[in-house]
Formats: C-alpha cells, sequence, structure tokens
C-alpha cells in the first residue's frame, strides 16, 4: 500500500535526493523512511514506515512498539521483533533484532498492516526486562507510564492471566508498586 506522506528510497526518488530533501529542511526521516516536515507522525505512518522492513511473520515489539505506539519519540537503532507463529522464522537482517519467541495473537494489535505489540503487551515485556537487568529499558517504562498511566493496570492484568514466563514475579511486583504509586501521587 502506498503511503501519501511516506517517501521510500525504492519509490521514484533516490536515497541521495532524499536525503539532500532532508537536508534542505522539507524531509524528515521516520522509520525507514522520509515524510514532509510539515506532516504530522502518527503511529500509524510509524508502522508503515516499517511496513516493507518486517514480514508479515514477525510482530515489532519492546522499544520499537512503544516508538510506533507514541509513547516515546525517537526510534531504536535496532527494532525488536518476535515471530507470530509456531514456525521460526530465519530473521538476518543486521537493522533487527530477533525474539525467538512466539507473542500470542491476543498481545497485537494490527497498525496500517503491521503487527505491533498491543500497549499493555509492550509495558509488560520492557518491564521483564528491565527486572532482568536491562536498565535501558527503565526511562521508556517511565515514558510509558506518563504517556497512558492506566497501561499499569492493563499489564498487570495481562501479566497474571498469562502462561508462566520470565521475570513474571518480579514483573508484577514492580508494576503493583508503580500502580500504588500512582493511586496515593
Amino acid at each position: 500500500m502506498s503511503w501519501p506522506f511516506l517517501y521510500f528510497s525504492y519509490e521514484g526518488l533516490s536515497l541521495a535526493e532524499l536525503t539532500a530533501a532532508r537536508l534542505d529542511g522539507d524531509l524528515v526521516d521516520v522509520g525507514e523512511a522520509f515524510m514532509p516536515t510539515d506532516a504530522v507522525e502518527t503511529h500509524t505512518l510509524r508502522a508503515a514506515s516499517l511496513g516493507r522492513l518486517i514480514p508479515g511473520t514477525l510482530a515489532i515489539t519492546r522499544v520499537s512498539a512503544a516508538w510506533v505506539h507514541g509513547a516515546v519519540s525517537a526510534p531504536p537503532a535496532r527494532h525488536t521483533v518476535q515471530r507470530l507463529s509456531s514456525a521460526r522464522a530465519h530473521v538476518r537482517d543486521p537493522r533487527l533484532a530477533y525474539r525467538d519467541r512466539p507473542v500470542p495473537s491476543g498481545d497485537v494489535v494490527f497498525i496500517a498492516g503491521v503487527a505491533v505489540t498491543s500497549p499493555p503487551r509492550t509495558l509488560a515485556d520492557l518491564v521483564r526486562d528491565l527486572c532482568h537487568g536491562d536498565e535501558s529499558a527503565r526511562t521508556v517504562v517511565e515514558s510509558m507510564r506518563i504517556w497512558r498511566p492506566e497501561l499499569v493496570d492493563e499489564a498487570v492484568a495481562l501479566l497474571e492471566s498469562a502462561p508462566p514466563m520470565h521475570f513474571k514475579r518480579p514483573a508484577l511486583a514492580f508494576l503493583r508498586a508503580r500502580g500504588a504509586e500512582s493511586i496515593s501521587g
């Protein structure tokens, strides 16, 4: 599908021409594409900009999903993806960080035809990463809490009903403590 506000280097203009337009201030980067400087960067445009990079067998997750949803303003250097089905995928693109565990279909939303983990699942995954020792997830977790405070309770409900997974208990404890902070604060 063609998007009226997205320009890709393989659709008409070369990468050099698009980069020159960006240097002139006519375009800005968005994901794997460019868009006019006066266009509004929506979650639909962000997802669509990654449409050709992300195969239909994968879902965008974690910081990449937080960026697509609009909880953080800058995309990560590498987009994190997970498979959607029980069949293993072979991902060799250096722009993608692949996680082999499948994402349940109920935890995925489709934006511009691209599979993205839902905001509650994205927050739950980021908190599990944080509990595993990934301190880089902390700022994204806080950004998501500020972006949509109700996500904390939604992530708790998601984890409570989820099958066993790594760092589920510490993630629930972390989220419950943050939920209590927002109620008392």
